[in-house]
C-alpha cells in the first residue's frame, strides 16, 4: 500500500541543530526551510548546514527559494543531493517554474509546487499534471495576501476544493493544505485539520512538533468510523451481492467501496 504522509514539519534551515529532532518527531515528512524561516544575509550558510547534514538515510524535502531569486540556482543545485527526497517550490505560478527546476537539476524528483498566488491557481490543473509533481501545497497564508481575502474559512472554500478537484483530475496524490498559526491552540488546530480532511485533503504543513500529533490522528480514520466500516464490509459479504441494509440504511456499491477505504486507510 503507497504511504502518503499526512504531516509535513518544517524546520529552519538556518538551525541544523534542530534537524534530527525534527527528523523524530513522528511526521510524515521533515521540510527543511531555505525560504521564509532564513533571512537574506544566512541563506549560504543555512544551505552549506543542510548539505553538510543531509543523509539518504534521513530523507528530507527541501524548500528552496523561488525561481526569481538570486538563491535559486543554488538551492536547486543543493537538491541533487542524497538525502534530498523532494523539492518544495514557493510561489509555483506556472509550469515553466518546474522547467526551469528540472532543467538545473538534470535529473528529475519529486517536486511540490506551493500554490500561494492567484496566478498558481488558475495554472493549478496545468502545474498538477507535470511529471515530476507529487502533490500539489496550498499556501493558505501567501495566496490570501496575494488576492486579498483577510479570512480563513468560508472565503478559501472554494480554493481549497478545486485543489483537491486538480489534483484527482491529474492523478496525484491529494494536496497538503497550509499551516495553522496557533502553536498553543489544539482545538483550532483540530477544527482546521477536520476541515481539510472533509474538502479531501490528504495532509497538512506543521510549524511546530507539538502539532504532528493532532494532525495525524484527524488524518487518520476514528475508530467509530473504522468500526462502522468494517461491519459494512461483513454484511456485504454476508449478502453475497445482494441488497442489504444495515442500521436502517441502504448499503450499495458507493457506500461499500468507501468503506473499503477507510478500512485501507486505517492500516496506513
Amino acid at each position: 500500500m503507497e504511504t502518503i504522509a499526512r504531516s509535513y514539519l518544517f524546520v529552519p534551515g538556518n538551525r541544523p541543530d534542530r534537524f534530527d529532532k525534527a527528523c523524530a518527531a513522528g511526521a510524515g515528512a521533515v521540510i527543511i526551510d531555505l525560504e521564509d524561516a532564513v533571512p537574506p544575509g544566512e541563506k549560504s550558510k543555512a544551505r552549506m548546514a543542510v548539505e553538510a547534514w543531509v543523509n539518504p538515510a534521513r530523507p528530507v524535502v527541501l524548500r528552496i527559494n523561488g525561481v526569481e531569486t538570486d538563491w535559486f540556482r543554488d538551492d536547486v543545485t543543493c537538491c541533487r543531493m542524497p538525502g534530498v527526497r523532494a523539492i518544495l517550490l514557493p510561489k509555483t505560478d506556472a509550469v515553466e517554474h518546474l522547467r526551469r527546476v528540472e532543467e538545473l537539476l538534470g535529473e528529475s524528483i519529486p517536486i511540490l509546487p506551493l500554490i500561494e498566488t492567484a496566478r498558481g491557481f488558475a495554472n493549478a490543473l496545468e502545474i498538477a499534471r507535470d511529471r515530476a509533481v507529487e502533490r500539489l501545497v496550498f499556501g493558505s497564508l501567501d495566496f490570501q495576501i496575494d488576492l486579498g481575502i483577510p479570512g480563513d474559512e468560508e472565503e478559501l472554500l472554494y480554493f481549497r476544493s478545486q485543489l483537491v478537484f486538480v489534483s484527482r483530475l491529474a492523478g496525484i496524490q491529494p494536496p497538503v493544505d497550509g499551516i495553522t498559526t496557533a502553536i498553543d491552540q489544539p482545538e483550532q488546530l483540530r477544527a482546521d485539520t477536520l476541515r481539510a480532511r472533509r474538502m479531501g485533503f490528504g495532509g497538512k504543513l506543521c510549524i511546530h512538533p507539538k502539532q504532528i500529533a493532532i494532525v495525524n490522528e484527524c488524518f487518520r480514520p476514528s475508530p467509530e468510523e473504522v468500526a462502522r466500516a468494517r461491519r459494512i464490509v461483513e454484511a456485504a459479504a454476508a449478502a453475497n451481492g445482494a441488497a442489504v441494509a444495515l442500521d436502517g440504511q441502504m448499503v450499495d456499491r458507493p457506500v461499500i467501496v468507501k468503506a473499503q477505504r477507510i478500512l485501507e486507510e486505517s492500516q496506513r
